[in-house]
């Protein structure tokens, strides 16, 4: 029987492709974004712990009090924001769920949406689930800014919500103050909302400080703002994150949680509960941790054809290959997996129209021997 595909530019992701292909060929995989190291080892044995004490039935739908407690007093000590846990935070399935869920209670029909390419893959398509369109406003090059008047001329009487991830990916772009003033001048005296997706807030470089919507007070007021435990605590295969959201939009994200994936998975809210308690080192010393890779995968690819683009936050480095291969991204990707031995990821699936570039994505969240290998055959191109 013939179903009618609800999302008919949708096929396999380009992650799960060049993470495929990588396979296949047996190639350093600095594609998908995930960290090929352990999670810290009081994180393991907080959920060894969580699952030895019995720990393993379902949580309550909105995440553990404790897990949400401590949310709610790192978010007041990071940005200065007091919220509620019981009524403002909500434990998630990974990122993508709580970034689902807050496109789908409030977008609806005819909606738009206003998104900021290059942008995750994510995010149309729960846009177009919701009934909405999304309508795509290109970041500068070449350094991912934000042109605000092209998103001011981007707003109609339909649009329901401005999309921002900060740090950004792929580029590592970060926001500053004045962009979220910026933001807070479009939006104010309209009923528009803000998706602030944060997943890498804990990686921003050079003694910046991440410029969180939970620090401006008037966008805080409209804003759903996801954050990820997995880039944080090196274990996305967990897929835990949450939402931070005012009092009467928590309520709305909760009807579509709920049904959903009703709650989380239970012992590793435990294990969070813990870590934010007892080890908050982790998060606030996880900059210098990703600087010291970033630094050290420039210093390893300084002498190869490849020309490196800053990286202000996150843990993926751009880089331009114009000087080894006239050809574009996706083509020069599946060469390189095959004939250099090195999956990466083209930006064009990150565009609705792509801009005639010559860049990639490598991911640096990896152990020294993994970067070593991959540079060595990087500058053999």
């Amino acid at each position: 029987m013939q179903i009618q595909t609800k999302l008919p530019k949708v096929g396999t992701t380009i992650f799960s492709v060049m993470s495929q292909l990588a396979l296949e060929h047996k190639a350093v995989n600095l594609g998908q974004g995930f960290p090929d190291f352990d999670p810290p080892r009081p994180l393991r044995d907080a959920l060894t712990r969580a699952m030895d004490e019995g720990r393993n039935q379902y949580a309550p739908m909105t995440g553990i009090p404790a897990l949400r407690e401590q949310i709610a007093l790192k978010t007041e000590r990071l940005y200065g924001r007091r919220i509620s846990a019981d009524t403002e935070v909500t434990v998630t399935s990974g990122a993508t769920e709580a970034i689902f869920a807050a496109i789908a209670c409030s977008v609806g029909t005819g909606d738009e949406v206003i998104v900021l390419d290059p942008c995750y893959d994510c995010y149309e398509p729960a846009i177009e689930l919701a009934g909405g369109r999304a309508v795509h406003v290109p970041l500068r090059l070449p350094d991912f800014g934000v042109d605000w008047q092209r998103v001011r001329d981007a707003v109609t009487p339909k649009t329901r919500m401005i999309m921002i991830n900060t740090p950004h990916n792929p580029s590592g772009a970060v926001f500053t103050a004045a962009d979220l003033d910026a933001l807070a001048g479009i939006v104010r005296a309209s009923g528009i909302l803000v998706l602030s997706d944060e997943v890498y807030e804990h990686i921003v470089y050079d003694d910046v400080a991440h410029q969180s919507v939970l620090r401006h007070a008037e966008l805080a007021e409209r804003s759903f703002v996801i954050s990820s435990f997995g880039k944080t605590y090196h274990c996305t295969g967990w897929k835990v994150g949450y939402c931070v959201a005012p009092k009467p939009m928590s309520a709305e994200f909760r009807k579509v949680h709920q049904y959903l994936t009703f709650c989380t998975f239970s012992p590793a809210q435990w294990a969070f509960a813990a870590m934010l308690e007892h080890e908050p080192r982790h998060y606030l010393e996880l900059s210098a941790f990703y600087q010291a890779k970033r630094d050290r995968f420039r210093q390893l690819l300084a002498p190869s054809r490849l020309k490196l683009l800053d990286v202000p936050g996150g843990y993926f480095q751009l880089a331009d290959y114009a000087a080894i291969r006239d050809t574009d991204d996706i083509n020069f990707c599946e060469w390189l997996v095959r004939e250099g031995g090195v999956a990466a990821i083209p930006l064009t699936p990150f565009y609705d129209a792509a801009p005639q570039t010559r860049l990639v994505r490598l991911c640096f969240a990896k152990n020294d021997a993994t970067l070593e290998a991959a540079a060595e055959r990087l500058c053999a191109l």
